[in-house]
């Protein structure tokens, strides 16, 4: 397969070496290859995020004024933002975007599946860890632990800690994969901003702030009577596939916005802000090709930038088997 001449590239770094981009050639010969930069969506040496939120992203995030207003009407109203949309039309990613512009922090992260329920997003009680280190320290003749020590927020109960600075971000990622009484189960702490760890209120009426463990290992919570309540309620915002109906009472307390597949003139911005505007020479093909594939099932916007990532870095994607693998469909049996 021939190479073609690589157009030029805003980012010359990411680009592999242009006369053998094949690290690996299959012939069972082992040989001490450098790796190429990669691209800049999939570069890991930023701060290690903690369990429970992840770093926020510096990667460029356009946005519609229309959709951008939905937004401003969420984050003014402090009402959810329930977000739909195709697979790879930037919904989770919306999240990052706002707690970067907004300089909101680390975005909290709760990615639901089948098992998730509300008392997992708001904390953990360690119960059989308390007892076990109970009965060692009373073998040691030490003193007990306090309860403050095995409880551990979960993302939604970070959320809720009331603190002086401003809102955290929270993402609730593909409710719709919960579940069905899930959305139900979290109407009362959306309307009123507050929940109980049961364990912490049967505690006795003059025992003084209990301090529980939350995403910063320096900064544990001090809750009373067991109670937690937001001062300011968090940026929510909640992912969804479509994959089935909400009840009409949580519908109600959020608002919606769906992300539409983005058209050519969008991509070409989209792609531009990645690579820079040069980036746009010589990939009319790879649009053309990309919206021909979407026309007729699922493609998300982040497999085009994986493929002009490769034309710029002077990968032949003229080879079908390659460029199937690039832009593959994201429905149906594989």
């Amino acid at each position: 397969m021939t190479t073609p001449e690589p157009a030029a590239d805003a980012n010359p770094q990411t680009r592999p070496d242009d006369a053998d981009w094949r690290l690996f050639s299959g012939d069972g010969t082992p040989r001490q290859t450098p790796f190429p930069p990669a691209p800049p969506w999939r570069r890991f040496n930023r701060e290690q995020p903690t369990e429970g939120h992840t770093t926020v992203s510096s990667r460029p995030y356009l946005i519609g004024p229309e959709e951008a207003d939905i937004v401003n009407a969420a984050l003014h109203l402090r009402r959810p933002l329930l977000v739909t949309g195709h697979p790879g039309t930037g919904k989770s990613s919306l999240a990052h975007a706002i707690a970067h512009e907004l300089t909101l922090g680390q975005v909290l992260q709760w990615p639901v599946n089948s098992r998730s329920t509300l008392r997992d997003a708001l904390y953990e009680y360690d119960a059989i860890g308390r007892l076990r280190e109970a009965n060692l320290r009373r073998d040691a003749d030490g003193e007990e632990l306090d309860i403050g020590h095995y409880v551990r927020l979960g993302p939604l109960g970070n959320a809720l800690v009331p603190r002086e600075e401003r809102p955290r971000v929270l993402l609730v990622d593909e409710l719709d994969k919960g579940d069905v009484d899930l959305p139900n189960d979290l109407l009362t702490v959306f309307e009123e901003g507050w929940f109980v760890i049961p364990e912490l209120a049967r505690l006795p009426g003059d025992h003084g702030p209990v301090y529980v463990q939350t995403d910063d290992p320096d900064r544990p919570a001090a809750v009373t009577r067991g109670r937690i309540r937001c001062r300011e309620f968090p940026v929510v915002i909640i992912t969804s596939n479509g994959e089935r109906e909400f009840p009409a009472a949580f519908l109600r307390r959020c608002v919606r916005l769906e992300l539409r597949e983005p058209n050519e003139e969008r991509l070409r911005e989209i792609v531009s802000a990645h690579f820079g505007t040069d980036a746009l020479d010589g990939i009319d093909d790879l649009l053309r090709e990309f919206l021909d594939r979407r026309s007729s099932g699922e493609l998300a916007t982040d497999q085009l930038l994986n493929a002009v990532f490769l034309r710029k870095g002077g990968v032949g994607l003229d080879a079908d088997s390659l460029f199937e693998a690039v832009l593959h469909r994201l429905g149906g049996a594989v």
